[in-house]
């Protein structure tokens, strides 16, 4: 049992304070709240019709939830008087808390004290509303319908007010169960309420708007606890935009950042990823009919070209597809529509069929024995107003026939809002025929349902390692000597070479470990940019050259063995994030690393599996597989090597603050790959 049952199913509700807490009170009739709902004001004995009462000990009873809408200061002392009553929560709406700073700091934290073992949602939310058993603790409007007996809906949690009022307001054919907001998350965080909410028969899938993470491990438990309920969610994270990151030495820690370390956890852990609110609806209305997709294998039809090319257009740079027909199904279709229709996938099948729904079952049943994981039959509605729909529900009927017919899933995908009543939207999410909105929503809705299951099918991951914060301060960068050093003794792979101070020990270090060499001068943080790097050095007297100009720039040189023969350049970095603990990036190196930004960030530990398919999924990728006639790099050889700088980071966990290892070059097959270059930063624990 939740310690949030009692606010989240409520038998009895208080409403304390004047303008805010009526309008809650008037909330709960309209939805037809069958509990009770106790006004509390000082001195009205009438609110919304019900008899008030003047302070909490006149009750008749316990509540089991109250929404309190006095001041900031008043709601600490009431928190702390329903706390001793034994009351089940509050949703605290009052702000002026932590948000503000100040005193307001402290005032949250007195608010915690009050609440003790009490669950409060908020301060400075609007709180939560139940459609399945009409209890809206919610002082506004909001445009949800309570669920009829037996319905199913969603559940969308965000941290945004306001945005939770929008959400409400679509016209989708999107059923809520459950809407609620966690304000500041004092004590209730959107985690514990996401965990919660799962437990509720009626909720299908989880949305989740989330501007900052309460707890990493909390949000790893709702994950385990998803994917055992078979209850996907969906993730709206923002933040992308944020650019804003302190000076650091490193490539890495400037190609990382927040946002992408966010994307890193939620892929780790399945989550659904939405980028925009109409994918992030859109996903949910699928995963809510039928669950996600066990995989990205598309069909669409439709009457007309033009759709057929933008549907094509828009799944270009997906991981969704639409796989070309078989000859098999090639002669089905084509047995069905006639010789004059060219059959493909996407298909227009024109207007031959339209208006028969015998031959129209044909084709659309062709379609849907193709085992594609989902079906998509492009159709725009008629304005009612003007026109007559008849075809078009005709046309649903016999496409809804065909998928039962064959055991297949599908919906319709409408290209516009406009081109649907929010009747017929409700009505087919009802039956289970989904109608996504707009192209590219319907594709992102299937892409996001496939990505759970995918993520879902390799089972749990492993918690994230919990590290203190990096230090703002009291940090030194090791010399690339004293790097590679490091990592040579944690068995990464490192060219042979060693400090040099004059022209003497120069050579006699070159001898040693053979031609051609690097010379690099020590000190510099990025030596490309300070010409500080001298390349494929062949014979004694280049290296005399080229050691001239870089003892102007540093007293201690670097020389290393040449490697030969390179393939292809990648960045390997792992900086320490203040939530996530290690996280480690993976993309195409050398000099134009942050130009290309051509980058997968991981949190430790990371699989091989998950390593192997982060490599193979960078833009550079075709030139690992030998492009154009290119010789092939050594990809295992790589993923070796990278899955020992992650042993070593895990091992410097408590004194690592940044690593680049740019560039780990990768030779051809079963030639190895190299850390051609490193940047280490440590904490200094002087």
């Amino acid at each position: 049992m939740s310690k949030l049952d009692r606010v989240l199913r409520p038998q009895s509700i208080a409403v304390i304070g004047g303008i805010h807490a009526m309008r809650v009170a008037e909330q709960c009739q309209k939805m037809e709240f069958s509990g009770d709902i106790w006004p509390v004001h000082p001195t009205k004995t009438n609110v919304a019709g019900l008899t008030s009462y003047p302070d909490l000990a006149s009750l008749p009873g316990v509540p089991d939830v109250a929404f309190i809408g006095v001041n900031r200061y008043l709601t600490v002392s009431t928190v702390g008087a329903l706390r001793d009553m034994g009351a089940g929560g509050a949703v605290c709406y009052a702000s002026g808390f932590q948000e503000t700073g100040g005193d307001g700091v402290k005032l949250q934290q007195d608010l915690i004290g009050a609440a003790g073992d009490m669950p409060i949602i908020g301060p400075n939310c609007y709180g939560l509303i139940n459609y399945g058993e009409g209890a809206p603790l919610w002082p506004d409007q909001h445009g949800g319908k309570r669920l009829k007996d037996g319905q199913t809906g969603v559940g969308i949690i965000t941290q945004s007010s306001n945005i939770a009022i929008n959400f409400s307001m679509q016209r989708r054919g999107l059923p809520l169960a459950f809407l609620a907001t966690v304000g500041n998350q004092a004590q209730v965080g959107l985690s514990d309420m996401a965990l919660a909410v799962l437990d509720d028969p009626r909720v299908t899938a989880l949305g989740l708007h989330i501007e900052g993470f309460d707890s990493p491990q909390a949000m790893e438990a709702l994950a385990v606890k998803s994917r055992k309920m078979n209850k996907p969610i969906v993730v709206f994270k923002v933040g992308k935009s944020d650019y804003a990151q302190s000076a650091t030495l490193s490539h890495t820690a400037s190609l990382s950042g927040s946002y992408a370390t966010s994307i890193a956890f939620l892929s780790r852990n399945g989550f659904g990823q939405a980028y925009t609110i109409g994918e992030f609806l859109e996903s949910l209305k699928l995963l809510h009919c039928g669950g996600t997709l066990s995989g990205y294998r598309l069909s669409s039809m439709s009457c007309s070209g033009g759709e057929a090319s933008i549907i094509a257009d828009t799944c270009v740079g997906k991981r969704v597809k639409f796989p070309a027909l078989t000859v098999p199904q090639k002669d089905r279709l084509q047995t069905a529509l006639g010789p004059k229709v060219t059959v493909s996938n996407p298909l227009d099948y024109q207007t031959y069929c339209w208006g028969k729904p015998d031959e129209m079952l044909k084709v659309y049943g062709s379609m849907a024995a193709c085992g594609f994981d989902m079906n998509l039959l492009v159709l725009d509605f008629p304005n009612v107003d003007r026109c007559d729909d008849s075809e078009w529900l005709q046309a649903v009927r016999v496409f809804r026939a065909a998928l039962e017919s064959e055991g297949s899933r599908g919906g319709l995908v409408v290209s516009m809002a406009e081109n649907i009543s929010n009747e017929y939207a409700d009505w087919y999410t009802e039956k289970g025929l989904i109608p996504l909105i707009g192209f590219d929503n319907a594709l992102r809705a299937c892409e996001i349902a496939a990505d759970i299951q995918r993520y879902w099918n390799r089972g749990d991951s492993e918690p994230i390692l919990q590290l203190p914060p990096p230090p703002l301060k009291d940090s030194v960068a090791l010399s690339e000597a004293q790097a590679k050093m490091k990592l040579r003794g944690s068995g990464v792979a490192v060219p042979d070479g060693g400090i040099v101070h004059s022209l003497d020990q120069l050579l006699s270090t070159a001898d040693e470990v053979g031609y051609p060499v690097v010379l690099k001068a020590l000190g510099l943080a990025h030596k490309t940019e300070s010409n500080g790097v001298k390349l494929n050095l062949n014979d004694p007297e280049a290296l005399k050259n080229a050691a001239q100009d870089l003892f102007e720039l540093s007293d201690s040189l670097y020389l290393e063995r040449m490697v030969e023969s390179p393939v292809v350049e990648l960045i390997v970095g792992v900086t320490r994030d203040a939530q996530m603990g290690l996280q480690m990036t993976i993309g195409s190196g050398g000099i134009l690393v942050e130009i290309l930004r051509d980058t997968v960030t991981l949190l430790m530990p990371s699989t091989r599996e998950s390593v192997e398919e982060a490599v193979l999924s960078l833009q550079l990728a075709p030139l690992l597989h030998g492009y154009r006639g290119k010789p092939k790099a050594d990809i295992n050889a790589a993923i070796d090597e990278i899955m020992k700088i992650q042993q070593f980071a895990q091992s410097e966990a408590g004194q690592l603050l940044e690593l680049d290892i740019n560039p780990l070059i990768l030779c051809g097959e079963h030639h190895g790959a190299f850390a051609a270059d490193a940047l280490m930063v440590i904490e200094n624990h002087k």
